[in-house]
């Protein structure tokens, strides 16, 4: 039921999921797991020709590598937990000794999964590997933008015909998305935040769930007592790596005045040694071209913005066009304040906007003035690096480091304000998302309670 196409289709999908849900549901956990361990076999099989298959749709070599490992290390790791996460041993009761309760959840039944361009194949299948797991059945749509992919990850479903029952793959434009969210039972919908306020809207009149993931604005402080060649080294990575189109990409950096002109030297020096990948898409992690190529007229234009209120290009800035693709070098921006837009909308591209602030005090209320919480980063001295992370309203904040919600997949994070809704996708509770709790509670020894009713 792999092979789907349009939004026609999709209705009919759902249906036949929907038919095997409850078997699935009702095989063993280690039943389930052994279907996912066969999986993964098949797209190690395959590892050669997805990664050449998201090379092309993306145009980098070495983060299509990285997605199709981190999606074998998420088969791994979700079943490495799933024994303990969703077990059914029974507990006694508290309040009452005499009651044993007896964990009995059940699966969210068809879970649909809309997933985005920036990481196509990581992205499809981070919340469909947790759901399986748990027990409901799954239609993926990806991302119309990068098709590439889908025949290879199609090829390995069906060598696990166990699988293939219960995975489907639809594709399509925004119709299909749509024909996904009116036919299943939960939707994980991973985008920007105005298409996912019509995903919950939409999910709302349904009444049913919906986990979202959607855009950020995360935020770098420097204080004056981090280590300058860390920090720089890192913002300029965690700002421009995938071109800058990730959800945790680092889009603005405050630094505090004593530390701003050695701080802004490095990472200009640092973003000028970094390279396009002009030849196509190598062995390295250098910038590859604009995924969706309309991103770089919002970047451009924020750039431009920028520049008309005061601000300063101290390198890159300009869009270079190759083999009918658009490129940007690492751009640093100096000079900015919040009446510019490329400090308070998503940007989604390679751009370093630099504001340098008075204190500590000032950058974490910066931080903080946005209406997305999604991610961020402080660089400090231990004594301080704490305090400073546990006062930003973001779900993830990387402590002398950056982008850790992304490397470190045990840290269990939600998403603030508006860059999401839902429980955490991240650590062992990813797993228990995708069941409704029920639980018996068992009166070991019957007799009449004192508190009821004589007679």
């Amino acid at each position: 039921m792999t092979d789907v196409t349009g939004v026609t289709t999709v209705a009919d999908t759902v249906t036949a999921l929907r038919g095997v849900a409850d078997v699935w549901a009702a095989r063993p956990l280690q039943e389930r797991l052994d279907v996912l361990g066969r999986w993964a076999g098949a797209i190690r099989a395959r590892r050669s020709t997805l990664v050449d298959a998201l090379a092309r749709d993306t145009g980098r070599r070495g983060l299509s590598e990285m997605e199709v490992d981190s999606v074998l290390s998420s088969i791994a790791r979700h079943s490495e937990w799933a024994h303990d996460v969703l077990s059914t041993t029974p507990t006694r009761g508290v309040a009452d000794p005499g009651v044993s309760l007896i964990p009995a959840p059940v699966p969210l039944g068809v879970v649909g999964v809309v997933s985005p361009w920036n990481f196509p194949l990581q992205l499809a299948l981070i919340d469909a590997v947790p759901a399986l797991i748990a027990g409901c059945v799954a239609v993926v749509k990806p991302s119309e933008l990068t098709p590439g992919f889908v025949p290879e990850l199609r090829a390995s479903i069906e060598a696990v015909p166990e699988l293939a029952q219960v995975l489907a793959l639809v594709e399509g434009g925004p119709e299909t998305g749509v024909a996904v969210v009116d036919a299943v039972d939960v939707v994980c919908f991973t985008g920007s935040v105005r298409t996912g306020r019509r995903v919950a809207a939409h999910a709302a009149e349904r009444f049913i769930p919906a986990f979202l993931e959607l855009g950020g604005k995360d935020a770098a402080v420097v204080t004056a007592t981090a280590d300058l060649d860390v920090a720089s080294s890192a913002i300029v990575w965690g700002s421009t790596a995938n071109t800058g189109q990730s959800c945790m990409s680092i889009e603005r950096v405050y630094v505090e005045a004593q530390v701003a002109e050695e701080f802004t030297a490095a990472v200009v020096a640092k973003a000028q040694r970094v390279v396009l990948a002009l030849g196509g898409p190598g062995e390295g992690d250098d910038l590859g071209p604009f995924i969706d190529p309309r991103q770089a007229d919002v970047v451009i234009a924020q750039i431009e913005d920028a520049v008309a209120k005061g601000a300063t290009v101290a390198c890159g800035g300009t869009l270079q066009e190759h083999d009918s693709k658009r490129f940007l070098a690492p751009t640093v921006l100096t000079g900015v304040d919040h009446d510019m837009v490329v400090m308070t909308e998503e940007t989604f591209g390679p751009v370093i906007p630099i504001m340098v602030v008075p204190d500590t005090d000032e950058a974490i209320r910066l931080a903080n003035d946005t209406q997305f919480g999604l991610s961020g980063a402080v660089f400090a001295d231990d004594d301080r690096a704490y305090e400073l992370a546990s006062r930003m309203l973001a779900g993830g904040i990387s402590v002398n480091d950056i982008c850790l919600t992304g490397m470190v997949p045990e840290g269990e994070k939600q998403a603030f304000k508006q860059s999401g809704l839902g429980p955490t996708r991240m650590g062992p509770a990813a797993l228990r998302r995708f069941q409704r709790q029920r639980v018996l509670l068992h009166r070991e020894s019957p007799r009449v309670q004192p508190w009821w009713y004589d007679g």
